[in-house]
């Protein structure tokens, strides 16, 4: 198989792009705190390496091009498509941009940009009203936003997937880890049983099957950062 040309070095698109997609996320997010600007700040730093390697310099290519080339000599992995290394790797010949990975692609990115942004609406009412957010996707898991963070870096990975934001993933998923925990002590010091029930209630990062049916948490609020 052989696809366009080579399309690296395209350094104005690096720029453009992660631009965007940061402001894009910062516009959901809204960071306020030290803390805040930390974990946004790791999430741009996964974006810019990935965008880096997508229109810049594809270093996963060429660090692994010996081995893809002898798996998969009909590909020209010098070529932009070739980046898509799951189609390739598994099959899919025509335009990667409608493959089956980077239609998960898109859905694991939307709906990550989504849960931020819906989240940080409930967070901002609830914040304002000085209670709990527990509606929308707060009644589904206590930190929505860095579940939203974590989908669209996985969405990413399907599409485009480096050495670089490989390795960079399981760090800032452990990074969120940490943070929702520093998080819930904070909460508990504050606020006490009302947040245990919360807790005890709604789970932190995969939401319960049976919350798409059954009924939401009770309705006791506090104010709280996701």
């Amino acid at each position: 198989m052989s696809t366009d040309a080579p399309a690296y070095g395209l350094w104005s698109l690096v720029i453009v792009n992660s631009i965007i997609f940061v402001l894009f996320a910062y516009s959901f997010f809204k960071p306020q705190t030290g803390r805040d600007w930390r974990s946004f700040g790791a999430f741009s730093a996964f974006l810019v390496a990935l965008f880096t390697e997508m229109y810049g310099f594809p270093l996963t290519i060429y660090f692994l091009s010996g081995w893809f080339q002898s798996r998969y000599p009909e590909i020209d992995w010098f070529s932009h498509d070739a980046g898509h290394l799951l189609e390739m790797m598994f099959g899919w010949r025509m335009n990667p941009h409608f493959g089956p990975f980077h239609v998960l692609s898109f859905i694991l990115v939307g709906g990550g940009f989504w849960m931020i942004a819906a989240a940080w609406r409930v967070l901002f009412e609830a914040q304002r009203q000085r209670k709990l957010a527990k509606t929308g996707p707060y009644s589904y898991v206590r930190h929505p936003q860095y579940v939203g963070f974590v989908l669209v870096m996985l969405g990413f990975l399907v599409q485009w997937p480096t050495l670089l934001t490989l390795a960079m993933f399981p760090v800032l998923v452990f990074m969120y880890v940490r943070l929702a925990r520093t998080e819930e002590k904070e909460a508990i010091a504050s606020f006490g049983d009302t947040y245990r029930s919360y807790m005890a209630a709604v789970p932190g990062f995969i939401p319960r099957w049976g919350r798409f049916f059954g009924s939401g948490p009770a309705s006791d609020e506090t104010n709280r950062r996701p």
